[in-house]
């Protein structure tokens, strides 16, 4: 099992002096991966389904990535997940691709569709067609990353005669990770990811998302090339060996422990606690 830390870029970890230690205590406590989470905005006042108060600070996850990238080695570094309709496709692929130059190939590439109407329209993105602006806008930047002359014609992006470098370090990418429990989201997961995401999913929950994987699986097929699909849970249960064990018998590789904190002891607590299970 891959164990993991969410809030690398908001709450506690949006001071740079805390993002800093607390990236460094997950490297040397022998932590995976470390992954943003993304609001640009936050509706106020808080209404469902908005997950935070609105005066929660979200660094932007390239940029919190970038600032840990630099202060660690080996950990691998997440996004979880960059809101892609809401994004310039374009502008995403270069400041992805620097994150992973940067970074020496620590990048995992976490998407999602996008649920809060109110942020699409502050942003000015469009709320219709999300998950087909999703796949069309992950195909532009997979162009970008990978043709040699990159050229793309989809039905929200095109362009041709460009360049753009550096490449990412990873090839042909970095690995690309699905978020979102819909059927529109497994099926995303399954034709064009190397992995899924399931956020606060208690066991139950968990088994129902694989069951819907396995059903969109048989429904659409995998492209042989993407390989056995990667499950990564943020769990909605204690960190411990019990929860680590009940979450790898359902079939999951990695788990993201969340635990909102407000100081920096409490957030080192919460990483040294998570690593002591891979002990």
């Amino acid at each position: 099992m891959k164990l993991a830390y969410f809030g690398i870029n908001f709450g506690a970890c949006a001071d740079p002096d805390v993002a800093a230690r607390v990236a460094q205590a997950a490297e040397a406590a022998g932590l995976e991966s470390l992954w943003t989470g993304e609001h640009v905005v936050l509706p106020d006042p808080q209404a469902p389904p908005s997950p935070s108060p609105p005066e929660v600070p979200f660094l932007d996850p390239a940029v919190a990535l970038t600032w840990v990238a630099a202060v660690t080695k080996t950990i691998r570094l997440g996004t979880g997940i960059i809101i892609l309709p809401q994004r310039n496709p374009v502008v995403l692929a270069k400041e992805l691709a620097s994150v992973d130059v940067v970074s020496k190939g620590r990048l995992i590439f976490g998407i999602g569709a996008g649920y809060l109407k109110p942020e699409f329209d502050a942003i000015g993105a469009p709320f219709d067609h999300k998950s087909a602006r999703t796949i069309d806008f992950l195909d532009a930047m997979l162009a970008l990353w990978t043709m040699p002359k990159p050229a793309y014609e989809g039905r929200f992006v095109r362009f041709a005669g460009v360049q753009a470098f550096p490449r990412p370090v990873q090839q042909p990418h970095p690995d690309i990770v699905m978020g979102g429990h819909a059927p529109e989201a497994f099926r995303r997961s399954v034709r064009h990811a190397q992995g899924w995401y399931g956020f606060a999913l208690d066991p139950g929950a968990t088994a129902a998302g694989l069951e819907g994987l396995r059903a969109a699986e048989r429904e659409h097929g995998r492209p042989s090339h993407l390989g056995p699909l990667e499950i990564s849970i943020t769990p909605a249960a204690a960190i411990s060996a019990a929860t680590v064990r009940q979450y790898a018998d359902l079939g999951v590789h990695r788990l993201i422990f969340y635990r909102p904190t407000g100081t920096l002891d409490d957030t080192l607590a919460v990483v040294e606690q998570i690593g002591a299970l891979g002990r």
